[in-house]
């Protein structure tokens, strides 16, 4: 090759490696761009999501606050804090009654800075301002700022405001009867517990904004009798006393409380398909002969159904197994005014029972263990819980709920000296086999004794709604339903 034509190429290829050096640096212009814009985007992400985060737990604080402060035991509660701004117990909330806990930062009107709109999109009108309360947030005590969340509001629910058709009927959805829940399903028949909906409204420095819902009620505790005896093959033995009566007629006023009109079943049982029904009948005394005893039948009674008057009854599902009877059993201990071990003996001279406990005061008891009344000469107010055998002194009264829980076993032998009972209801549930051990928690209880001897001379157990309204408030409220509302 002759070095004119190497002189030629070279000036060919003159500027190649400007070209290749340029087209490099171009693209990694290009990926540094990239990469900046990349961590741009994942930083706006990161920003929204922290941003969506923080409303929404703002929001879902404001919705604890106020189940937490339903409670009655909670030391933040509304009876504690604000007593005028729910209903006393045992009274419901009515519908078009509102309650609104606001949480301003300074002087802020917070209702007025962000309305609620969304009660009339359930309700279809707004609440009539006389019928509104308000009440401050508790979140920022002590001078520390809490969740940024500005309202909630508690009110009571109705077919209408859920687009639910609860009564399963052809009419219109109503708008004028609150929703109860008798542990099962919803019901405009006020059996159970009151159905409440909790609304929380959330939002940031930043704009954000989150609205949630809660429908909660009270863990619930239903009766269909007097004496429930839950589990098969019951066990009962019944008194000879002319004395003694079970009765299912609603009786006994409790506070601004009154008897209603509506029955339950004096002795109710709940499997049809083994011996529990013939062990109830043949213990109840029939008179002779050849017994010698008076015939009681018409003391077990409803006075609308035949004497005497046993029957079977359906539960909710939290009482239907072993799990969920020990779980009912954890909750009210939780919430107890007083846990007390056992063996246990409440007399004249031994109290165990919890101060203050009065008419207008009920209290929680739970005994782990067995509890002997025994000489007692007093009145106990609320709900008491035996997880051992309960054996019963006639001289004292009870006015509420007694449960006895565990091993399934209440018992009484002795007189009495004056014109005492048990007013409320009682439900017994064996859950323990023979040797103490638990059952299997997917099994139902096994066979509950009531034993209330010949020697017992006992008044009786009368079902009243009201002691048992009165006796149920200060549990829990059971989370029904949560969802976050679109805006």
């Amino acid at each position: 090759m002759s070095a004119r034509s190497t002189i030629r190429k070279r000036r060919r290829e003159a500027g190649i490696a400007l070209l290749i050096s340029i087209f490099i640096l171009l693209l990694i212009s290009v990926v540094a761009i990239a990469l900046i814009v990349a961590s741009g985007t994942e930083s706006s992400l990161a920003g929204n999501y922290r941003s969506a985060t923080g409303v929404y737990y703002a929001a879902l604080a404001g919705l604890e606050e106020a189940r937490a402060r339903l409670v009655p035991k909670n030391p933040n509660s509304f009876n504690n804090t604000d007593a005028a701004f729910m209903p006393s117990p045992g009274i419901p909330l009515g519908v078009g009654q509102v309650r609104y806990i606001t949480n301003p930062i300074a002087a802020e009107d917070v209702l007025a800075a962000n309305p609620d709109s969304e009660y009339f999109a359930e309700f279809g009108s707004n609440p009539v301002s006389a019928n509104v309360k308000t009440t401050a947030s508790v979140s920022g005590a002590g001078g520390v700022q809490g969740p940024l969340y500005k309202w909630v509001r508690i009110n009571a629910v109705t077919e209408f405001s859920l687009q639910l058709n609860v009564d399963f009927d052809t009419q219109p959805n109503d708008n004028t009867i609150p929703i109860y829940y008798d542990g099962a399903k919803f019901n405009t028949t006020s059996t159970g517990s009151q159905v409440l909906e909790i609304t929380s409204f959330a939002i940031l420095p930043n704009g954000s904004q989150k609205l949630l819902q809660y429908l909660v009620a009270p863990i619930p505790l239903t009766f269909n009798a007097a004496v429930t005896l839950d589990g098969n093959n019951v066990q009962f033995t019944a008194p000879t006393s002319s004395n003694f009566w079970m009765k299912g007629i609603d009786q006994g006023s409790a506070g601004s409380c009154n008897p209603g009109s509506s029955v339950v079943s004096a002795v109710g049982y709940t499997n049809a398909s083994d011996s529990s029904l013939a062990n109830i009948l043949n213990a109840i005394p029939s008179g002779p002969p050849p017994t010698g005893n008076p015939d009681l039948r018409s003391h077990y009674t409803n006075g609308v159904a035949a004497n005497p008057n046993v029957a079977q009854v359906m539960l909710p599902s939290n009482l239907q197994t072993v799990a969920g009877l020990n779980a009912l059993v954890q909750s009210i201990a939780q919430n107890a005014d007083a846990v007390i071990s056992g063996p246990a003996t409440q007399s004249d001279s031994i109290n165990v029972m919890p101060t203050g406990m009065s008419a207008t005061n009920p209290k929680i008891v739970v005994v782990s263990g067995d509890l002997t009344i025994s000489n007692w000469h007093s009145t106990g107010y609320g709900l008491l819980l035996v997880t051992g055998k309960f054996t019963y002194d006639p001289d004292a009264s009870w006015n509420g709920i007694i449960l006895v829980i565990g091993k399934g076993w209440m018992y009484s032998n002795q007189g009495n000296s004056g014109a005492t009972q048990l007013q409320g209801a009682v439900f017994l549930a064996k859950t323990v086999d023979a040797s103490n051990n638990p059952l299997p928690p997917s099994s139902p209880p096994v066979s509950p004794y009531f034993n209330f001897t010949s020697s017992s001379a006992s008044n009786g157990i009368y079902y009243s709604s009201c002691w048992i309204q009165a006796s149920m408030p200060t549990l829990g409220y059971k989370i029904l339903s949560f969802h976050e509302i679109s805006q």
